[in-house]
């Protein structure tokens, strides 16, 4: 069967796009991606333009857009309304930014009771489970 048809299967669907059959129904159900009728009782039949959205919500899940952002972004998709996704995009990259901040205290954090670890002496107790420890 030809993939560029119109004439996919849900599990051809989620062959190609890369992402479950599972998957393909929630984001129906959330209103993601249609779900388009059965023809003549058959098996519901889909499209390309089935993947091209799937596609794009795996790469906005992959940039840590949430499900409901990325609903936004899709009622957003006409091309009027360039602001509100930059508003959208712009308060997911703030977000990351924040994340990315407490990452690296985290980071630092790690180093340093890892360098206590490889500076100790005759200590008893290690010195990264004794910070552990006191932090609680």
């Amino acid at each position: 069967m030809d993939r560029n048809s119109g004439n996919l299967t849900i599990s051809m669907v989620a062959e190609v796009s890369g992402v479950g059959v599972e998957t393909i129904r929630y984001y129906q159900r959330r209103g993601l991606l249609r779900e388009p009728p059965r023809i003549d009782g058959s098996i519901r039949r889909y499209g390309t333009s089935d993947i091209d959205r799937l596609r794009f919500i795996k790469a906005a899940k992959r940039l840590s857009f949430s499900l409901d952002e990325i609903a936004q972004l899709l009622r957003l998709e006409d091309g009027l309304h360039c602001d509100e996704a930059a508003s959208i995009a712009t308060a997911r990259l703030e977000d990351v930014r924040s994340r990315l901040s407490d990452l690296q205290k985290i980071e630092q954090s790690l180093t340093g009771l890892l360098n206590a670890c490889g500076a100790r002496t005759a200590t008893i107790r290690c010195p990264l489970i004794a910070a552990l420890c006191d932090e609680s």
